[in-house]
């Protein structure tokens, strides 16, 4: 499963970040997402009727709950379909579930120090959040140059337009919120993705 997550993501290249209280209004967006030929998908949970979208978007895509921080939430996320817990922290309690129910991990790090402790740790795919906080590419080519077995997804404020920068710089994948949705309608979002998924396969 560890495995599986690092191929669909290395495929994917992108990984969209829906963040959003109004369950319904999350189920359009990530709609909107997947006609657009996106398949793997965050969803952050807001509240708890957000289970409810990550139930019917999973139908669909491969959906990775996000902003998990309690074992309640990554339960309750997995029961409703979720392939992948996202955290924008590391704690081993929920390496433990993860590995339990055999769901990847995505864990949220920040400085190189905690990074290789993630990967010591086995997670399979390790957030570096606030990228863009925290000096954007360049902070990625630093990160990678004494630890290239690292499979990083760089995300905080990236925009559509910086994605194939951070893939050149070594990110198995970009991670992408606000930009791909906020301001736009369904079908607008849909055309977003079909352009960067067009500007990502070249």
């Amino acid at each position: 499963m560890q495995e599986n997550l690092i191929n669909v993501l290395s495929q994917e290249k992108i990984l969209p970040i829906i963040r959003g209280n109004d369950p319904d209004v999350v189920i359009g967006t990530a709609n909107a997402l997947i006609e657009g030929g996106i398949n793997v998908l965050e969803i952050n949970v807001q509240n708890s009727g957000i289970y409810r979208a990550i139930e019917e978007v999973s139908k669909h895509a491969f959906v990775c709950a996000g902003g998990i921080i309690t074992a309640m939430q990554a339960k309750a996320a997995i029961s409703a379909g979720a392939k992948s817990i996202s955290s924008p922290i590391f704690q081993m309690n929920l390496v433990k579930i993860s590995k339990n129910e055999k769901i990847p991990y995505i864990a949220g790090t920040s400085t190189a120090n905690e990074a290789y402790s993630a990967w010591k740790a086995r997670i399979p795919v390790i957030k570096i959040y606030p990228i863009t906080a925290m000096g954007g590419v360049q902070y990625i080519e630093d990160l990678l140059r004494p630890m290239p077995f690292l499979n990083v997804l760089p995300l905080g404020n990236v925009k559509l337009n910086e994605v194939n920068d951070y893939i050149k710089a070594g990110a198995c994948a970009v991670g992408v919120g606000r930009d791909f949705y906020d301001g736009f309608n369904y079908n607008e979002i849909t055309k977003r993705a079909k352009r960067v998924l067009t500007d990502i396969r070249g």
